[in-house]
């Protein structure tokens, strides 16, 4: 039993009585009232029909409450033990407030969550292949915080699909043809830039130096700039030395990353490489594709004189390949685009990459045909996530997509805005802010955080609090305790954010264990845990209905509501829903645990209740965790 079967029966009561008053069908909303002595449910039913039948909504409540709800509730719990409503109520604006049978309920709802481990992961997917592309750092740098928005944004999504039975297939692309990879070999070929820094992570090394540095000497060589241009056409052609070369760096530089990746707990399924996509026939079948629709023109006049172009419904044209042939960004996009949905025949092969922390395998595109020929493409809907400065140019690729009698909505651009620092992280870091509140990370000017040097502070700012917390613990378990705690404080921190709202990161801030913050969640959980721990009692003829006290309620209240911030989760593609409701749960549990004695209660009965429901928030809190892919932790 959750929330969702007391709606439904408040539903189907409603609709009876308007039905047995002659009046219309009418959509309405049951929610939940504002203030708690309004009842544990509100339907604004009245209202909607006021603005039809011209009368006040009280006046139509009155009738409805008096004239049908209440018979029809009562003969309803005569004849059903099932009935879940106590009592319906008229508040003096027109709602129609409801008070939930809380001894039916909790006995009905702790029972399913004890029995079942998977409780509240219903089949919202039914099996639909969901593509999901995330991360996408160009391979010349390490990520910093700002990407790790997009990385936790899209493995939280991905958790949540997967726990609802989608088929989600997570892709990273790889730009190993691009300008800033052009750059980092320019940096390495002709500004001789030694390849190896022993004493840096290479992805770092790359990034902080080499990029930073060759974007400042092209002011100054202009004959650099000339051989930046020469090295991308070599790469976008894939056969040179050079070309060798840049795929050599790339790869190094990606494998970096993804330690970083999988040190926060980030899945991935396939590698895809932008090379493959410029010299495979996908490029060339979309490009063809596109003239054959008349989606891009040649110019022959005007500044785009020689170019290829789209022109997007009420925008300027977008050139998609320069005059002397290389292609821009979103011509590598939409042949991408169209691949993943199946448009254009896959000519990819495939070979496992890398063994990843979770033991599955990551695959990576080739064009070797003497590797395997897997079907990860076709998906019935994608999901693409780049941050809002994005935005025009996949608003474009879904246009180009409908063009090609792809149904724009099965592409559907997950759009998010930017991280900045807060001044003390900043100083932290030993960044010059001067005065400012918060900073702007820009990769070419060398103003950022690498995330590995953020998790690294917040693994030593926990391990600390861990060590001064449990003195006697191995420094192997505490390096434990301490790592878990910083992946729980930067995911939660990114997470709980509207996608709308610039985030700004605060190291202290997000290592609290009070308040808004992952380590909170971690720490009611492992407090509840150390309740069941002293536990000696053994669980069985559970009297749920003695569970009476408010705190006991409002726990169970919110335990019933799991499944339903689920679904809503699954459908919005919003992890901010599933953290809010971790942090209300956490925060009722922690009430509940300050005001309602449970291993000193004296009534056997009584306290084996409560033990039953603090076993059954735990549960539901660690599968919450689970998808929000924070650390389980029975100790902190």
């Amino acid at each position: 039993m959750t929330f969702r079967l007391l709606i439904n029966q408040i539903r189907e009561a409603v609709s009876f009585s308007l039905l047995g008053l002659g009046y219309p069908d009418q959509d309405f909303d049951i929610s939940e009232p504002p203030r708690k002595e309004f009842g544990d449910l509100t339907c604004n039913v009245a209202f909607q029909l006021s603005k039809k039948i011209k009368r006040r909504p009280f006046d139509i409540a009155k009738e409805i409450i008096e004239r049908q709800l209440k018979p029809y509730l009562e003969n309803k719990t005569k004849m059903s033990s099932q009935s879940y409503v106590q009592s319906v109520e008229l508040h003096p604006t027109g709602y129609i407030n409801f008070k939930a049978n809380f001894s039916r309920l909790s006995t009905s709802l702790l029972n399913e969550v004890l029995q079942n481990p998977e409780y509240g992961f219903y089949d919202w997917g039914k099996g639909e292949h969901i593509i999901i592309e995330h991360t996408s750092v160009n391979p010349n740098k390490a990520l910093h915080v700002g990407h790790l928005r997009n990385v936790i944004l899209g493995d939280s999504i991905y958790r949540i699909l997967k726990a609802t039975n989608h088929k989600v297939t997570v892709l990273n692309y790889v730009d190993d043809s691009g300008l800033q990879v052009a750059d980092i070999v320019v940096g390495f070929k002709f500004a001789k830039f030694p390849i190896e820094s022993p004493d840096t992570k290479f992805d770092h090394y790359c990034g902080d130096e080499v990029y930073v540095k060759i974007n400042k000497m092209y002011k100054e060589d202009s004959s650099l700039e000339e051989k930046r241009r020469l090295v991308l056409k070599e790469i976008e052609e894939g056969k040179s030395d050079i070309a060798i070369f840049a795929s050599e760096i790339a790869i190094r530089v990606l494998n970096e990353q993804l330690k970083t990746c999988w040190r926060i707990k980030a899945h991935y399924d396939l590698l895809n490489f932008e090379s493959h996509i410029l010299v495979s026939n996908l490029w060339k079948k979309s490009f063809a594709l596109l003239k054959e629709k008349g989606i891009v023109t040649l110019q022959t006049e005007g500044k785009n004189n020689g170019c290829w172009v789209i022109k997007p419904y009420g925008e300027e044209e977008k050139v998609i390949v320069r005059s002397d042939g290389t292609l821009t960004y979103i011509a590598k996009d939409i042949p991408y685009a169209a691949w993943k949905l199946g448009i254009v025949e896959d000519p990819f092969f495939y070979y496992e990459f890398a063994n990843q922390w979770d033991n599955s395998i990551l695959w990576a595109t080739t064009l070797n045909p003497n590797n395997c020929h897997s079907i990860f493409n076709s998906a019935n809907k994608t999901v693409t996530i780049i941050d809002s400065r994005q935005s025009r140019l996949q608003r474009i690729i879904s246009q180009v997509l409908s063009n090609l009698h792809a149904d724009s909505n099965r592409y559907h651009h997950l759009r998010y805005e930017t991280v900045t620092l807060s001044s003390e992280t900043a100083k932290m870091m030993g960044l010059k802010i001067g005065e400012k509140e918060i900073i702007h990370m820009s990769g070419r000017q060398g103003i950022y955080v690498n995330a590995d040097y953020a998790l690294d502070i917040l693994h030593a700012n926990a391990y600390r609090e861990a060590e001064s917390r449990n003195p006697n613990l191995s420094k192997e378990l505490l390096n434990t305790i301490a790592e878990d705690v910083a992946i729980s404080a930067v995911r939660y921190s990114i997470i709980k954010h509207d996608l709308d709202r610039i985030i700004t990161f605060d190291i202290t801030e997000s290592l609290k264990l009070e308040g808004d913050t992952g380590p909170y969640l971690q720490y009611a959980y492992a407090r509840s845990q150390r309740i069941l721990d002293k536990s000696t009692v053994f669980f069985s003829d559970i009297k749920f209905e003695l569970l009476i006290l408010d705190p006991e309620i409002d726990l169970i209240k919110q335990i019933a509501k799991f499944d339903l911030v689920i679904e809503e989760t699954t459908k919005t593609l919003s992890p901010k829903l599933l953290a809010r409701y971790a942090y209300v749960l956490a925060t009722v549990f922690n009430i509940f645990y300050e005001k309602v004695p449970v291993l000193r209660e004296q009534n056997k009965d009584i306290m084996i209740a409560r033990l039953s429901l603090v076993k059954a928030f735990g549960l539901i809190l660690r599968n919450t965790l689970s998808v929000l892919g924070i650390p389980i932790l029975n100790k902190m």
